[in-house]
């Protein structure tokens, strides 16, 4: 399945294992999978669809589960996509800011539910209009270390987690001429979720506001640079730890992991310039920036981000390609060098 030429316009499948191990999980087993079509074979408009899922469990009863679903009807007239996840797992909180501290690092454990449906409504030449719906619950425990950060920091409210629903508009221009391996075009995607409380949460009223603009730039027949700017806000008089914006994925900020810098801001760009060897196989390497903030941007607190990585494209005629990236970041004071490794279907912008 990963060394097959054919370029017509069929359904398209991959499967990649995943095998971890880490004292607070034990061993970990399992895999994700990528089923891509096109839902009209006919014309060379209509965007490809996916279908993306991954599930994992350790030996100590932890377990991540999630579903996607991203959908192109015929001529792209409409948009949708489906998100349904679970995580029973441990994850390592550092505080909030931009200048947390390794010293401070401390083991939560994470039980979540999430689950939202978008869909975007094409009105022509690339612009799209739609909405979101969907809902989360949060719990956290801390009763292994009581005394380490998420617990003792007056900054972290909402230590024991929530829940909520939420509803918004989207927004999107897309002028694209592939949507999984852009050479030109731009896109621009905004929403806006409002979010309010449910159950013992009930009292909970605020909203988390997005924006991305990317643009790809054709350098010649095998080169592409591309770049990319993200701000994400949350609103609200309250800050829900597990609701700040977060530095770090393996999209943008590579290298950082994720969380060890949040707050009620997040602004970062980068760079990519990739370039294609042949059909099967190319390179990337990558430049940015960025920083968290809770009030007030600075530019002397903006952190470096550079890599790059090798891409093996396994459906040559869609332009989907497992994508092996090396991350490097800031070195902060008394600390090794930031730094990260990433193996992920489909570009990171």
């Amino acid at each position: 399945m990963y060394f097959n030429k054919d370029s017509t316009r069929k359904p398209g499948f991959v499967l990649l294992p995943a095998l971890a191990s880490a004292p607070e999980t034990g061993l970990e087993v399992g895999g994700a999978a990528l089923v891509s079509f096109y839902t009209d074979t006919s014309d060379h408009v209509t965007n490809v669809s996916s279908l993306f899922g991954y599930a994992t469990i350790t030996t100590k009863a932890q377990a991540k589960l999630s579903l996607n679903a991203n959908y192109w009807t015929p001529h792209n007239k409409v948009h949708y996509l489906a998100n349904i996840s679970y995580y029973n797992f441990p994850f390592d909180f550092y505080g909030i800011g931009n200048n947390t501290r390794l010293d401070n690092v401390d083991l939560v454990y994470e039980k979540r539910y999430r689950g939202n449906l978008e869909s975007d409504f094409n009105l022509g030449k690339g612009l799209y209009l739609g909405y979101v719906l969907g809902g989360f619950k949060y719990y956290y425990r801390f009763d292994k270390n009581r005394y380490g950060v998420l617990n003792t920091d007056p900054a972290v409210e909402d230590k024991r987690g929530g829940a909520a629903g939420y509803a918004g508009p989207t927004f999107t221009y897309d002028t694209r001429n592939n949507n999984t391996y852009t050479t030109k075009g731009i896109i621009i995607n905004a929403y806006y979720n409002l979010m309010h409380g449910a159950f013992i949460n009930n009292g909970y009223e605020g909203g988390f506001f997005n924006i991305e603009y990317s643009e790809f730039f054709p350098l010649g027949d095998k080169l592409v640079l591309g770049t990319d700017i993200q701000e994400q806000s949350l609103t609200g008089s309250r800050s829900p730890f597990y609701l700040l914006p977060q530095m770090g994925s393996d999209e943008i900020m590579r290298g950082y992991y994720g969380g060890r810098f949040r707050d009620r801001n997040y602004l970062a760009g980068q760079t990519e310039l990739r370039y294609r060897i042949n059909k099967s196989f190319g390179l990337a390497a990558f430049a940015g920036t960025g920083e968290v903030f809770h009030t007030s941007f600075s530019f002397a607190q903006l952190k470096p981000n550079y890599g790059g990585g090798v891409r093996y494209f396994f459906d040559v005629q869609k332009g989907l390609a497992i994508r092996i990236d090396y991350g490097v970041g800031e070195k902060p004071a008394g600390e090794k060098r930031i730094s990260g490794l990433y193996v992920a279907l489909g570009q990171s912008f």
